[in-house]
């Protein structure tokens, strides 16, 4: 399992990447700076989460267990969700309704979880 979650973590971190690079050249002409705003603070957490995804897969193959594993599925479906809705609302307008705090809820988890995994057993 832990190879799905490095290889999620490489491509969320990849996105951020080329995400970055977009707001930075192309994106100011086309977004008011409140969304231009939105979608930076959506990118730094992608990069950061992409990161903790990876660290979670590091983890997951070395501490055997399920909490390991449960906080990768939460750092990747917390990003998956929370950035989603943030990036739906900066380039499209678009409110998701409660996505993207629900994906925070559940990047606050992983986090509960990564930590958990360091010290329980199970």
């Amino acid at each position: 399992m832990h190879r799905l979650w490095l290889a999620l973590g490489a491509l969320f971190g990849l996105a951020a990447v080329a995400l970055s690079a977009w707001a930075a050249h192309a994106a100011p002409a086309r977004l008011d700076a409140h969304r231009l705003m939105a979608l930076q603070n959506g990118i730094t957490m992608q990069g950061w989460h992409a990161l903790a995804l990876v660290g979670a897969a590091l983890w997951a193959e070395r501490q055997a267990g399920a909490l390991p594993n449960l906080a990768a599925a939460g750092f990747a479906l917390g990003l998956l969700l929370f950035c989603g809705g943030v990036y739906a609302s900066a380039l499209g307008g678009v409110s998701l309704g409660p996505m993207a705090p629900l994906g925070g809820t559940l990047l606050m988890v992983a986090w509960g979880l990564l930590a958990a995994s360091a010290v329980i057993r199970a």
